[in-house]
């Protein structure tokens, strides 16, 4: 069986990529932008930057800023409906997943009218035609949604959140500029560092991961874990190193898939609209653990990329144990909650976040078989 993998057409990275938008847009003849963004980052004047670029350039544009974390099948609908009155022929998402996740469900509707319920777009859809050009500018070191064909919509109807996978969803321009970064306050850093964490070790433990993913994953795991908890406290190269961490596990894990932490996380932003960051960093020790004896030498490269030292010399249970405890250890040094209970979890909740942790499309591919008891005891256990 073949290995597929699918890359964005063009990505710029370092500080002041984001003046290669303008030549972007101009090459490919495109005419007018809808920004999807969201109300802080226009506030926060971080849009600012991209759009005296536009401006400086007399390239017209529009500006929908309604994108909520967790974005909502309603705000899918509501910037279809924009980027149409628009008269949009591209986008160019500004922020961290929830914008780009909400350009990619506008872009696959406009060119695929048949799915614009949204929640038909669940799982792998049989989309026919690529979305509309998106260029896509990360504002967080985290998601690496702008270089994955995954996106994920909350369905407040039924308190859920479904993953869609589509190559057809790809931004054909990914702009990693760590200038857009800067404005991160410590908490989100944290967070979505841990996220992009989360992505690496899951992408290197998935099922379906082979060794050119396997790579990306060990180098971005290496990244992260030297430069978070100085990305914290601003450091400008921390910042450029997880700018470049989280992307190349973007590559990765998009092409291979991830576990259940993450399906385990995403009922948890759907329940209580937790970020999502946050949900994959509490969990993460905790599926380790749980997955450690499904996982061969894994842990032992785990542990190596995270900087411990003499894993060479280690029995396997000790290499196991240690992977785990340098993630515990990077997620407390960065003040991460370490149990569901600080982040508002409800106990009676448990049992009905196990039935939508087993529906999610990424507990397939977890190292270890999930059923709903063993779910739930990881739940309990990180409660």
């Amino acid at each position: 069986m073949a290995n597929r993998f699918i890359l964005n057409e063009t990505s710029y990275h370092g500080a002041g990529a984001i003046r290669e938008i303008v030549p972007e847009v101009t090459s490919r003849g495109l005419k007018k932008a809808l920004i999807v963004t969201d109300a802080d980052l226009v506030r926060f004047q971080v849009v600012k930057k991209v759009t005296d670029l536009l401006d400086a350039a007399h390239l017209p544009y529009e500006i929908y800023d309604s994108v909520k974390a967790n974005p909502s099948v309603a705000v899918v609908k509501a910037g279809v409906a924009t980027f149409q009155k628009a008269g949009a022929d591209y986008m160019i998402a500004i922020g961290g997943g929830s914008p780009q996740d909400t350009a990619k469900g506008i872009g696959i509707i406009i060119n695929n009218p048949e799915f614009s319920d949204v929640v038909s777009l669940e799982g792998v859809a049989p989309t026919k035609h690529r979305s509309v050009p998106v260029i896509a500018v990360a504002t967080t070191a985290g998601t690496a949604a702008e270089t994955t064909i995954n996106y994920v919509i909350t369905d407040e109807e039924k308190r859920r959140k479904f993953v869609c996978v589509d190559p057809h969803d790809i931004p054909v321009v990914a702009v990693v500029d760590p200038d857009m970064m800067s404005s991160m306050p410590k908490g989100l850093t944290a967070a979505t560092g841990m996220d992009a964490l989360t992505h690496a070790i899951e992408g290197y433990t998935t099922l379906a991961a082979w060794e050119l993913a396997d790579t990306l994953n060990l180098k971005a795991i290496e990244l992260i874990a030297r430069s978070l908890a100085k990305a914290v406290e601003n450091d400008p190269a921390a910042r450029s190193d997880m700018a470049l961490g989280q992307y190349v596990t973007g590559m990765a894990f998009s092409n291979v898939g991830l576990g259940v932490v993450h399906g385990m996380a995403h009922p948890l932003s759907a329940f209580y609209d937790t970020p999502h960051g946050v949900a994959n960093a509490v969990l993460l020790p905790y599926v380790m653990e749980f997955n450690k004896d499904y996982t061969g030498e894994k842990f032992r490269e785990i542990a190596r990329a995270m900087g411990v030292s003499g894993v060479d010399q280690m029995s396997q249970e000790e290499y196991r144990d240690a992977a785990v405890k340098a993630v515990r250890e990077l997620s407390k040094a960065v003040n991460i909650p370490q149990t569901l209970r600080e982040i508002g979890v409800k106990e009676a909740d448990l049992p009905a976040l196990a039935d939508a942790a087993m529906a999610d499309v990424c507990t397939g591919g977890n190292p270890r078989p999930c059923t709903h008891e063993l779910v739930l005891e990881v739940y309990k256990a990180a409660f």
